[in-house]
């Protein structure tokens, strides 16, 4: 046994689970605003520590779901951030809500060493079980794939696995780079060069070198409402009137992209702002963030107006944000009197029918991504086509001023890479940012700042491996091992306490 294994098997079971906490906690130091990518090996390591000294498999349940609570609770604080908007009504939620919700994904990460626990309690079963939780995260009750481990790696060379693999097929290989890494004190003594050169290998930087650009401009506004002014009577003047200013500023862009929700009004009544947006953009096409209705439902939107502000393309959000955009159960929340912390209307919003492509001419077609969609590797993957570029419309003031709004950032850099197309995004208070098909931010609007960004477009890359075969290859895989593991249990038959 492992030294360490045997010191944690003789810690007293609270002291154990405190210790898991902490463990996981460190984690939050791989993902912004600290970005210590190497450090994201330290809630794994441990998870895979935390295997070898569990007795049966209730102590791995109960390990796992230590490690995923300190884990998750420090890396997704930025969660109580929206319950301070309102503070006086929903501020009691918040701590409330992040623990519940760092319980819920901690469960993901309990399954993991349960179920490889109870396969045997290999390393490499829990490489596979737990590449596999993290894969049903991004599914299960609409997904929440948020703090991925391999989303800690985005600053280094390692995450240009994402064009090759994807998200998921990126996880298994870190979850397998892992479990090598536990041979390493067990004396063999072979492997263990090369394990330490490749982890010191994936950790580089990548290169800065240029990629080309398309020759067009994008002209991003950033117009830093904060949220709980957003929506106040006496500021809205202000914040829209600094959007048409940004607007209407000399240059000469190819498209004009404005924040989620950029203006405070319903689509069809908005056709007065319209006349004057377009009268600013001076003939360029303009992309803004909108509401609007259709009966009696709502929608969370983006239009396209032409050189007369006539709206000629739009788009509607089709992944919400449960307990934000819409009631899971409304009835039952309705009775208590909670709704959707972000949707304006009463009941939340409708989802739209699926992903779309926008026709821009000759800046060629884009995917439009409201938001938390851009969290989402298989809804990108899903576009009925491959566009030409990807355009994420965003109002990050609902997560904070330091954690969330990063975090969100390196999502949106994720899905460049997987899909080798550049992503153009346009954030209320920011981080407004041109991202090339490598991840590399090439221009951008800092936090909490008023201002316009006009940028090159870059150009995509060739269609990527993941862009061609997306999450199902992985599925397979992950599946396959885990069957192979229940027919090797079942031909061994080894009794296990329970």
């Amino acid at each position: 046994m492992i030294p360490v294994v045997a010191r944690i098997t003789a810690l007293p079971r609270w002291a154990g689970l405190v210790l898991a906490i902490a463990l996981g906690a460190c984690g939050a130091l791989a993902h912004a605003p600290f970005s210590f990518a190497a450090v994201i090996f330290v809630p794994l390591l441990a998870g895979f520590v935390l295997l070898g000294a569990s007795a049966s498999v209730r102590t791995a349940l109960l390990n796992g779901w230590a490690l995923g609570l300190g884990y998750f609770a420090l890396t997704l604080s930025w969660i109580t951030e929206p319950f301070q908007v309102d503070a006086a009504t929903t501020g009691w939620m918040a701590p409330f809500a992040l623990i519940l919700l760092a319980l819920l994904l901690g469960s993901f990460w309990a399954g993991a060493l349960a179920l490889a626990r109870w396969l045997g309690g290999r390393p490499w079963m829990l490489a596979l079980t737990w590449a596999g939780a993290e894969m049903l995260r991004a599914y299960v009750f609409t997904g929440f794939p948020w703090a991925t481990p391999v989303q800690a790696l985005i600053d280094v060379w390692a995450r240009q696995g994402l064009a090759w693999l994807g998200p998921h097929g990126l996880t298994l290989v870190l979850m397998g780079f892992v479990a090598a890494l536990m041979s390493v004190p067990t004396g063999r003594a072979l492997w263990s060069a090369p394990i330490i050169a490749v982890a010191a290998l994936s950790l580089l930087p990548v290169s800065d070198r240029p990629m080309p650009e398309t020759g067009h401009i994008i002209r991003l506004i950033q117009p830093n409402a904060p949220q709980d002014e957003k929506w106040d009577p006496e500021k809205i003047p202000l914040f829209v009137d600094r959007q048409i200013g940004y607007t209407a500023a000399p240059g000469a862009p190819d498209l004009i992209i404005w924040p989620e929700t950029a203006l405070p009004y319903l689509a069809e009544n908005a056709q007065v702002v319209f006349d004057v947006i377009g009268e600013a953009a001076g003939g360029v096409p303009v992309v803004l963030g909108i509401q609007r209705r259709s009966e009696a439902d709502y929608f969370n939107s983006l239009v396209v107006l032409d050189d007369t502000g006539q709206i000629v393309q739009s788009y509607d959000k089709h992944h919400l944000v449960p307990f934000g955009e819409y009631m899971p159960a409304e009835w039952l929340f309705r009775r208590i009197e909670i709704g959707g912390l972000a949707a304006r209307a009463e009941g939340g919003y409708a989802a739209g029918p699926g992903p779309q492509l926008l026709d821009f001419g000759a800046l060629g077609t884009a995917l439009p991504l409201i938001c938390y969609e851009a969290v989402f590797a298989h809804d990108v993957s899903g576009a009925p086509e491959r566009p030409s570029f990807l355009m994420q419309l965003t109002n990050d003031a609902w997560f904070g001023a330091r954690s969330g709004p990063q975090q969100h950032l390196a999502q949106a850099r994720m899905r460049a890479i997987e899909q080798g197309l550049p992503m153009v995004r346009a954030a209320n208070t920011g981080i407004s940012a041109v991202i090339d098909p490598r991840g590399r931010i090439t221009a951008a609007l800092g936090l909490n700042t008023a201002g316009y960004l006009d940028a090159a477009l870059p150009s995509p890359d060739a269609a990527t491996l993941y862009a061609r075969t997306g999450d199902l290859p992985w599925a397979i895989v992950l599946l396959g091992g885990v069957l192979v593991a229940l027919l090797r249990r079942a031909r061994t038959a080894r009794p296990l306490r329970h």
